[in-house]
Order: C-alpha cells, then structure tokens, then sequence
C-alpha cells in the first residue's frame, strides 16, 4: 500500500467514525476532516466524481457545524443571565394573535412554548398580563403529564415566537451542551419564581 492508498483508507476510517458519533458537533468535525481526505485522495487519483462529492457535501456540514456551534454559545450567554428566548429563534416560527384569541387552555396537552414579541397576553385564572419580552410555557416540557396549568388569552393583538417542545427535545439529544444549558437556564427561571411574590413572570413560568 503507498502513500496515495493511505489518505484513501484515511478518509474511509474518518467517513465511518463521523457515523458513529451520537453528538452533532463531532460528528461535523470528523465528516469535515474526512471531506478534506476524500477530496485530496479523489485529486491525486485523478477522480473528480470524487471530488465533487465531497465538495458539494463540505459547505452543509461546515454550515451544521457554525449553526450547533453558535447556538451553543448563545445558550451559554442566555444561561449566564438573559433569559429571553432570542437565541432560539432560528428553531422557532413567528405566530400573529388577534385580540381575544385563545393561545391555549388549562388543561390543554403543552406541546410548546413562547416568546411575547409584541402585543399582551393575559392569564385569566390569576390575572396576569404578560407583554413583550415575556416567556411562557417553557417549563411545561419538563412538567409531569405536560398538561397547561392555566390559559393565555390575547388580549392585544400581536406575535409571538413559538418553539416546539420536539424542536427542544431535539437540540437537547443532538448536543450534550445544549441540554446542560437549557436545563441551567430553566432551573435559574426556577429559582427565580421561587425569591418573587405572585408577580407576572411567577405565574407564566408555570404554565
């Protein structure tokens, strides 16, 4: 076996071990490395089919990769203290609510939650109006039966940004990191509830 041969193998042993990896980010790294193998073994055999190949894959993992990263880093920075949901947007769809519109009920199965972006929301059964910046429902993921402890009503139309809990629960099984910071950041929103009286935000965690 030469040199040539070698990278060959190279890049096969690379191409395997990234369909191994369980965690996103390794996984795009070693693809990313086995790319640059392939690629190089495919120009020094003279087989372009080879190469175009690899070509055409290397900007997709390479974009992956920039995406989970920069996402890891801005959940790092949420759960050192902005507790917005401003870093999860790309995984999120923008919802408009005219006034009266109910968002969900008590009781309702919990299958998301939001990011107040404009408008006011209001929770009847306390009585508390949520406005811009306002999280609801985030906790209701990690809640026994996920079932709504109480409704949110629309009581001035605006958007709001809704993340799917299988988006999250994605995220958190495709990047370790990812799931330790989302479980940071919900457990500060905890202990937060826990230092306020009943105020706006207490109640909204809940839900």
């Amino acid at each position: 076996m030469d040199w040539i041969e070698g990278i060959g193998y190279l890049g096969t042993v690379l191409t395997i071990s990234a369909t191994a990896m369980s965690t996103m980010i390794p996984l795009r790294i070693i693809s990313l490395c086995a790319s640059c193998a392939v690629i190089t073994y495919g120009i020094l055999i003279g087989s372009m089919p080879v190469v175009l190949t690899e070509l055409i894959q290397m900007p997709f993992n390479a974009y992956r990769l920039w995406q989970m990263l920069r996402l890891v880093r801005d959940v790092e920075t949420a759960a050192d203290g902005d507790l917005s949901l401003e870093w999860l947007r790309p995984f999120g769809s923008r919802r408009p609510f005219g006034i009266g519109e109910v968002v969900f009920r008590k009781g309702d199965t919990a299958d998301e939650m939001y990011y107040i972006e404009s408008g006011a929301f209001r929770i009847p059964e306390v009585g508390i109006e949520m406005r811009k910046g306002g999280i609801v429902g985030e906790l209701g993921l990690l809640a026994p039966g996920n079932a709504r402890t109480a409704s949110l009503v629309c009581v001035e139309a605006g958007h709001a940004l809704c993340v799917s809990y299988s988006d999250v629960k994605q995220l958190y099984y495709q990047n370790p990191e990812f799931g330790f910071y989302f479980l940071k950041l919900t457990s500060e929103r905890l202990f937060q509830s826990g230092q306020r009286s009943p105020e706006p935000a207490t109640a909204a965690d809940t839900l």
